[in-house]
């Protein structure tokens, strides 16, 4: 049997950090959508980040606006269309998102709009980034519509190859 002291003389420091700190997350990746559950979400994701000394990616999927959206929008807004198509409505909400989990205690932040489907955009960050755990809130998880055909949080948390905390927002 090795004692304390014969382990701790055949491990460096780093390897010592990681047994005391355990299985830590390296990179969180949090999806949002602008809710208050999917903020919640940011809040919890951002606190375990920051514990962790983790990078914490926040992440909002957005479909891109057809043609006629778009020239909807130019008819009605003029120079200021580009605030309400295309990715510009999921970078407020990322830049919202960011503040919130400053003040939840992340420090190392990045953020990313995807284009697409909310599960599937969750999964490529995911895998992009080689992140080792992700959260979201539990929006439609509870509701009939979630029971019948899927929610977001049931569909990351099914599909996903990474550790997935649900967080309870409702």
């Amino acid at each position: 049997m090795v004692t304390d002291h014969r382990l701790s003389s055949l491990l460096t420091r780093d390897h010592l950090e990681v047994l005391r700190m355990g299985a830590a997350y390296r990179t969180v990746v949090v999806g949002t959508d602008g809710s208050e559950s999917s903020f919640a979400a940011v809040d919890r994701a951002a606190a375990v980040a920051g514990d962790a000394g983790a990078t914490l990616v926040i992440a909002c999927a957005y479909y891109p606006a057809s043609k006629s959206d778009v020239d909807k929008a130019q008819d009605v807004l003029g120079d200021e269309a580009y605030q309400v198509v295309g990715s510009a409505p999921a970078e407020d909400t990322l830049q919202s998102a960011r503040d919130r989990a400053t003040r939840a205690g992340a420090e190392k932040i990045d953020t990313v709009a995807v284009k697409g489907d909310p599960v599937d955009s969750l999964r490529k960050v995911v895998h992009e980034r080689e992140a080792d755990l992700l959260v979201v809130g539990n929006r439609g998880l509870n509701t009939i519509a979630g029971r019948i055909l899927g929610s977001v949080p049931s569909e990351v948390a099914r599909k996903s190859g990474v550790d997935v905390l649900i967080v309870h927002t409702t």
